[in-house]
Formats: C-alpha cells, structure tokens, sequence
C-alpha cells in the first residue's frame, strides 16, 4: 500500500459504524461542516470540521481511545484522520462517507 493509499484509506461506512457501535469507549467523529451536520448526520457523533480538526481534543481526551472519522465522500475524513494521526492519537479509522451510508439519520 502506498502513502496515498495508506493516507486516504477507508472501510466501508456500514461496516465502519458497526465496528464504533460495537467498540466501548468509541468515538464517532463527522467531519463536515455545521451545516452539513445539521442536515443530516449520524446518531452519536461529534461534529468536529476539518477546517477546525485540532479542536478535537476538546472532545476526545485518551490518545489510546479508538477514533471512527466520516464525512460525505470520504476524503475529508482521510485528510482528518492523518491530522488526528499527527496530534498522538494511536487508534483513528476513516470510515469512509455518508454518501455510501445506509442507516438512518438524525436531522
């Protein structure tokens, strides 16, 4: 697997979720704008936007703590999880993006 691989690698969202729902102490981070958030997002996760990454330890303490990341397409979530990856946190996966989603949402 290549850098670009490694760095916008993604499961798949469905399983991604069952994954965070199933891990205790698990967070799930949207990447995506407030308003994007606010359309439509995914129960029990933390909107924290790209543009704004580094105030994820607001949220988000234990650098062990497992981190799932999401966002639309998956991109920003790949670039999100290399961010968090750079600030010490040891156990973040990009999950890909909400266009691939197949659960319900919370408005």
């Amino acid at each position: 697997m290549g850098f670009f691989d490694k760095l916008f690698h993604k499961t798949d969202i469905n399983t991604g979720i069952e994954t965070y729902k199933a891990t205790p102490g698990a967070f799930l981070v949207d990447v995506r704008t407030g308003p994007e958030y606010e359309a439509g997002h995914i129960e029990g996760s933390i909107n924290v936007p790209l543009h704004s990454i580094h105030f994820v330890v607001n949220h988000i303490r234990d650098i062990e703590a497992p981190i799932y990341v999401y966002c639309q397409s998956g991109a920003r979530s790949g670039q999100a999880t290399s961010m968090i990856k750079e600030m010490g946190f040891k156990n973040v996966t990009n999950i890909g993006g909400l266009n691939g989603y197949k659960g319900p949402l919370v408005r």
